[in-house]
């Protein structure tokens, strides 16, 4: 089913998709751009140590870049390349140091007395020198300056003179990219590793493996991409929409692909460290060759998300198999580390399964997680033989753990924490702080994701070394680490959306001594970072730009009390008339009390611009009366896991999106004022209950139903309350995959009360979800 792509004035919510404004200039020609006032840096990740001077040097395309040696040259040229990229002038590379001119200097002597990552920058009004001891440092200091230079003009730009020494913070900073769940393309993920690198970020994580798909070619194994490279998803986007036949959703890459993405990275500095998943997440590897398995039951590779049971066996078999598979990992990936997984291995298949059981006795594993501790010794070994180290999920650290293998801490920092004082050194990535996949704003505008919000404000905040951790053990955190993990993001423009502007502020608590990070100053630079954005193609978040609406009405007196905001705190520009407004309109300050109808105009601006373009805000006596499912509050007590989740169709283009527990589906408008109100009309759809809860599978609850297809219930006074009205369920929405059902209200209901609405019968195999609900009158 697909819900109308527009946005509706709701009570309390944003209602428009806003689209980015374009670059604004500086100056129109080189003569402009030399005659113009230097710019003010705003850079990100900001420097660890940055001097002012005295004058300005002028990048136009007269400027010529000069290096000494293949390194030099190969960043001078890199330069040159993102310069052009970002729509700046096409600068030539020569042979001799000139006025007017940018060099790239690789200096000799102690390379080991610097970080090979570190530079120093210097303009004058003569010249630009980029230095560093390591290729990787020039590299850096050819990223600082390209960001100073896409500033201003693209035909000219004025640098001021400065000197920068700088140094990255942690050696770790990482991405994590999840093509498992949803594929990104060989260009898609190059796209990633540019704009990683644009932002001095270091390492790839590549989560290559999972329940859902099998992703990297394994040449003695070919059924794990044959077989376990292609599921059927769930529903109607399972289906080919003019035959009805299963269509399958496919990918992996091949092994001159994977060659080709490592190669391209390390030209930008980038290490790619590879996943293979075990002994859980293994489903699509199970599937592919059934002996790998813990049970006799036939497998597929899974179309839902969750949590699931299947689990490889420890047995020599199965031990050689991942050593074989790791074998042609190894020659692919030439970075020291190797991911092997580890996390979410529910153990009920090996407690079940007697030859698990003989096989514990076997090696002298006294519990299940000690079974898991051998295979990972198993392959720690087998890693630490090919010149590479293990990395897993803060798991491994239940059982006993090779000295050599490093801790990837999601489940919060105590993980970090733990492994650190045992000697293990750390990259720190918990899910409450560097998951981007959670949603950024409060926005309907979201794409579908974990509504848990993990605000840019969130991830800056992160502080990777934390303050308890022992001084003589702080060495062990290696750095920090964003996962973006892909069940709910479908298409790389949503990719892009969940991971930028977020991985900015990881990139800058990567790079940035922590004495110098301020988030006040971070978002005072981020509106040229946007610019940069726009420069390259990068389809980052608008939402976190957005300005937002909350409103309070007054039905009968015919009032609304407005509220205007920005996520980031933005000011708020807004006009009351239809115009569009401008720096110089009315600056938000406190609540508008306003009479309906009136339409509201607003728009966030930094530097005197729009940083999107006006929200327009309908507000009318009916528009209030409607609530969608992203304005209606999850029921307290009652299943709080609320998802963002997509529709399972159309196979392809826009689909519709909706709020909701699953553990508990209900949804609540707090205080809705029934004063008036004769009957309440809800518009519901239905998706496939396609998740796998393993061990909080008894948190899912449901109402029974009292007829064979079940009930909508109104009820007042919260989910826990009475009810007001029942209707009986159809069984199965219109033609347009949409439901409507009409819910007369007893006489004499009035008041303001907690209005809950909620579906009875088992959630499975399909469950409903509210689109809207709308009060109305008598």
């Amino acid at each position: 089913m697909k819900r109308p792509f527009v946005r509706r004035a709701l009570a309390g919510m944003a209602i428009t998709l806003l689209v980015l404004a374009g670059c604004a200039k500086t100056g129109s020609d080189a003569g402009a751009a030399t005659a113009s006032a230097p710019i003010t840096p705003a850079l990100i990740p900001a420097p660890a140590a940055l001097q002012a001077g005295e004058g300005s040097f002028v990048i136009n395309a007269d400027t010529r870049l000069s290096a000494t040696g293949e390194p030099a040259t190969r960043v001078a040229g890199q330069f040159a390349a993102y310069l052009q990229s970002a729509g700046g002038p096409a600068l030539a590379i020569a042979d001799a140091d000139g006025k007017n001119g940018i060099r790239f200097v690789l200096e000799t002597g102690d390379a080991a007395a610097a970080s090979p990552e570190a530079y120093t920058l210097d303009i004058t009004p003569e010249g630009v020198t980029v230095k560093a001891r390591d290729e990787r440092g020039l590299f850096y200091g050819a990223v600082t300056l390209w960001q100073l230079a896409t500033q201003g003009d693209k035909s000219g730009v004025a640098l001021p003179a400065l000197h920068i020494e700088d140094a990255p913070r942690f050696a770790w900073r990482g991405f994590m990219l999840d093509p498992a769940r949803h594929f990104q393309t060989v260009d898609e993920v190059k796209k990633i590793i540019d704009a990683m690198a644009l932002h001095k970020l270091n390492t790839l994580h590549w989560h290559l493996t999972d329940d859902q798909g099998w992703r990297i070619e394994i040449k003695q194994y070919p059924k794990l991409t044959e077989i376990g490279g292609c599921r059927i998803p769930a529903g109607d986007g399972g289906k080919d929409p003019k035959t009805g036949e299963p269509r399958p959703y496919c990918g992996f890459y091949t092994q001159d692909q994977i060659r080709d993405v490592v190669k391209y990275a390390a030209e930008r500095h980038i290490t790619v460290v590879p996943e293979i998943n075990v002994p859980g997440h293994a489903t699509a590897a199970i599937a592919a060759y059934p002996e790998l398995g813990s049970i006799d039951t036939p497998l597929v590779p899974s179309s839902e998300w969750g949590v699931f049971p299947n689990l490889v066996n420890v047995e020599e078999p199965t031990i050689a198999f991942f050593e074989n598979v790791l074998g042609e990992v190894v020659q692919l990936f030439p970075g020291t580390y190797v991911h092997i997984g580890g996390d979410e291995a529910v153990k009920d298949q090996w407690e079940a399964s007697a030859r698990e059981q003989a096989r514990m006795r076997q090696v002298g594993a006294k519990t299940e997680m000690d079974l898991q501790g051998y295979l990972v010794e198993r392959l720690e070994k087998y890693l630490a033989g090919h010149g590479k180290r293990l990395i897993g999920w803060d798991e491994i650290l239940e059982a006993k753990l090779p000295p050599e293998a490093t801790v990837m801490s999601w489940r919060g920092i105590e993980g970090g924490l733990k492994a650190a004082r045992q000697g293990h050194d750390v990259v720190m990535s918990p899910s409450n702080k560097t998951y981007l996949d959670y949603l950024q704003t409060a926005s309907p505008s979201e794409p579908p994701g974990r509504p848990a919000l993990i605000t840019l404000q969130d991830v800056y905040a992160f502080e990777p070394v934390p303050p308890e951790l022992e001084e003589s053990q702080r060495h062990h955190i290696l750095g920090l680490q964003a996962n973006l993990w892909t069940e709910h993001t479908r298409t790389f423009a949503r990719l892009q959306h969940n991971a930028f502007p977020r991985l900015a502020a990881v990139a800058e608590t990567g790079w940035t001594p922590a004495a110098k990070k301020d988030f006040a100053d971070f978002t005072r630079r981020l509106p040229t970072q946007l610019k940069r954005y726009d420069a390259i193609g990068l389809g980052y978040a608008k939402t976190p730009f957005e300005a937002m609406i909350a409103t309070e009405h007054d039905r009968k007196a015919g009032t609304v009390k407005v509220t205007l905001s920005n996520p980031l705190g933005y000011p708020v520009h807004y006009t009351t008339d239809g115009s569009e407004p401008t720096p110089t309109s009315k600056a938000f300050a406190s609540p508008l009390d306003l009479k309906l109808p009136v339409t509201v105009r607003a728009a966030a601006f930094a530097e005197g611009r729009a940083l999107a373009p006006a929200a327009t805000f309908e507000l009318t006596p009916a528009a209030l009366l409607t609530r969608t499912d992203e304005a209606m509050a999850v029921c307290p007590d009652a299943g709080r896991l609320l998802l963002r989740l997509e529709d399972d169709g159309p196979a392809e283009g826009e689909r519709a999106i909706f709020n909701a527990t699953i553990f508990y589906p209900c949804w609540q408008w707090n205080q809705a004022d029934l004063d008036g109100i004769a009957s309440i009309k809800v518009r519901a759809g239905r998706i496939p209950y396609y998740f796998q809860l393993a061990h909080d599978e008894p948190h899912r609850t449901f109402e029974p139903a009292k007829s064979p297809l079940g009930e909508l219930e109104i009820l007042g006074g919260g989910c826990k309350g009475h009810t007001l009205a029942s209707v009986p369920l159809p069984a199965a929405p219109g033609a347009d995959g949409f439901l409507d059902l009409e819910a007369p209200l007893p006489a004499g209901t009035a008041g303001r009360q907690d209005l809950c609405v909620r579906f009875t019968g088992d959630t499975r195999p399909q469950m409903w979800v509210l689109d809207r609900i709308t009060l109305q009158p008598r």
